[in-house]
């Protein structure tokens, strides 16, 4: 029949659920705004298979009183919202699929009309346009494009937090020893006489996010202000490749003596930081920069495990092997950062310090930033399942100077811990790749080293080239989808409380120099000491992606690949024990 134009405007204002002679099925209803008077009309019921009321008639139901309209129109005069959705009607109710309007509680009618015999039945509450968010998330934004505001409650937030007592939980002292007992064996795993480690393992990410959630959650209540946010240290672009000026101001409670005194504005970051300075000019810095951001998070980082790291499981070794954002940038910022020159190294250039520089925590935020960015890159960048990954835990202390126990589950999300980051801001990295020194030729073999082979296990106290075989090759691009092909340099035993670093090289054919904006530049390992003053060997590994790699460099096709390790710092005593091609689906 034909049906009646809805009054308008149109508000959902309730759903029942009905019982007919095919079944259960659907109502919909609908009134005027501000008109007690106004009639409640039922829209047509839904039923799964015929989408009538069982006898093709329209209802007398006398608990809702009114006339059928066409379902059609009602969802026009809805806005259209479902006009897309005509072709389920008749086959599915929850085809309809979508939520339930919000309410305008500045425009809510009498319900008079719903009770019979009642009358001046008013359930509306007080009329008011503001409405505020259940969830507001705080935004941590880049640290260069702070306004003063912000600036001035940063610096007191921070100041008095270095003004509580030191045994004050919530103080600046206590916040950096909490960083200083996780990663210099302050802890033992529960119930086992093996030391808890946070860095070199999938733990680093979510341990550092929730360290600084709970910081930055005592910066905002010491303020009085919940909406605060770390501020991020954006160095992965060219506007933030300086010291952020408000860590710069000698006067200010964000200021730190111990920074190397070479590394202040207007000098640049170098994410490739081989403790010399640059002879390079500021362009290729950037350029370099940019370069090491792309291998780090999008072409080296294309499996979980190679962008978190190995697998860490109780009792096992505490640091099977690091994730690529935590070997470069991350470590390398800190060694750039701190003063190296200093006889006890009370800066952040050792782990066991690094806290008490203002700066950790906007260096972290920006760490932090590139796991939001890296799951942003495609559906197979996701979160690890393993459950010995998610059930892992820590303790940290509230705003209120609680203990509280977390788990790693609940840090996957952020807005799920009320902050976001500013995605203004821009990402140049993610378009600029590492681009091969020299071009192959199709018809050019890759040449045997030009030096002796070198024999493994083996130093890292010089140059040394290995010929490492490849177990496949030829791949197809589904072949290359499903699985990764990796790097793997096992068995690197050094003493952990020195500075080293040394560089991966992958098919150098003429020993030339490469540099990290060269696609033969595979990765560096970098180590920050964790303590000054002591020794003690560790063992883990370095897995680098090498698909995209191998693309550039037209090596497909070949057999073996040319394996060459650069030392650049260290004491020379770091040794190799293995390396050779894995595949991670």
């Amino acid at each position: 029949m034909a049906s009646p134009s809805p009054p308008m405007p149109l508000v959902l204002s309730s759903a029942a659920t009905t019982t007919a002679t095919t079944g259960a099925s659907f109502g919909l209803f609908y009134r005027k705004k501000k008109d007690p008077s106004s009639t409640i009309h039922r829209l047509n019921n839904l039923v799964v298979c015929s989408g009538s009321n069982g006898s093709g008639e329209e209802s007398n139901n006398s608990l809702w009183p009114g006339k059928f309209i066409d379902r059609r129109e009602a969802l026009i005069g809805l806005g259209g919202l479902y006009g897309s959705a005509s072709s389920a009607f008749g086959v599915d109710p929850f085809a309809l699929a979508a939520p339930v309007t919000t309410p305008d509680p500045s425009n809510c009618g009498s319900s008079t009309d719903l009770a019979d015999g009642v009358k001046d039945l008013d359930c509306c509450p007080p009329s008011t346009n503001n409405v505020k968010p259940f969830l507001k998330p705080r935004v941590r934004k880049a640290a260069q494009s702070l306004d003063k505001e912000y600036i001035e409650k940063y610096k007191e937030a921070v100041a008095l937090m270095k003004a509580l007592p030191d045994d004050d939980p919530r103080s600046f002292k206590q916040q950096a020893g909490v960083h200083c007992a996780y990663c210099t064996g302050g802890y033992d795993q529960l119930g086992l006489p093996v030391e808890l480690q946070v860095h070199f393992s999938w733990l680093f990410f979510p341990f550092h996010r929730f360290y600084l959630y709970f910081h930055e959650r005592i910066l905002g209540s010491l303020i009085k202000d919940p909406d605060f946010a770390l501020p991020f240290w954006n160095y992965d672009a060219p506007q933030g490749m300086e010291i952020p000026k408000i860590f710069t101001d000698k006067s200010s409670s964000l200021y730190d003596a111990f920074r190397d005194g070479r590394h202040q504005p207007p000098t640049l970051v170098e994410l490739d930081y081989n403790d010399v300075e640059p002879t390079i000019s500021r362009e290729k810095i950037i350029q370099s920069n940019l370069s090491v951001m792309y291998r780090q998070v999008v072409s080296g980082a294309r499996t979980p495990l190679l962008f978190f790291g190995q697998p860490y499981r109780s009792g096992s070794n505490p640091s099977p092997g690091m994730g690529t954002v935590e070997n470069i940038p991350h470590n390398s910022i800190h060694l750039w950062t701190g003063d190296p020159n200093q006889s006890n190294r009370i800066d952040m250039g050792t782990f066991f310090s690094a806290a008490r520089d203002p700066i950790f925590y906007a260096h972290h935020a920006n760490v932090d930033r590139f796991w939001s960015i890296w799951k942003s890159l495609g559906e197979k960048r996701q979160d690890i399942k393993d459950k010995d990954f998610l059930n892992a835990s820590f303790v940290f202390y509230d705003e209120n100077g609680e203990a509280v126990r977390v788990y790693v589950k609940d840090c996957l999300d952020t807005r799920a811990l009320g902050y976001v980051y500013d995605d203004t801001v821009p990402i140049p990295w993610l378009k600029t790749p590492p681009t091969p020194r020299v071009s192959r030729t199709p018809n050019k073999t890759k040449k045997k080293p030009t030096t002796k082979p070198g024999k493994l296990p083996s130093s890292v106290d010089k140059i040394v080239s290995f010929e490492v075989k490849r177990p496949k090759k030829s791949r197809s691009t589904k072949e290359k989808d499903d699985e990764e092909e990796i790097l793997v340099i096992d068995g690197i035993e050094f003493n952990r409380n020195e500075a080293i670093k040394f560089d991966v090289f992958i098919n150098d054919e003429d020993n030339r120099e490469i540099r990290a904006d060269n696609s033969e530049f595979a990765g560096s390992f970098v180590n920050v000491p964790h303590m000054k003053g002591s020794s003690m060997n560790i063992k883990t590994c370095l897995s680098l992606g090498i698909t995209e790699l191998l693309e550039s460099l037209d090596a497909d096709n070949d057999d073996s690949i040319i394996v060459t390790l650069v030392p650049r710092f260290g004491d020379g005593s770091a040794t190799v024990k293995d390396i050779r091609i894995e595949y991670d689906a």
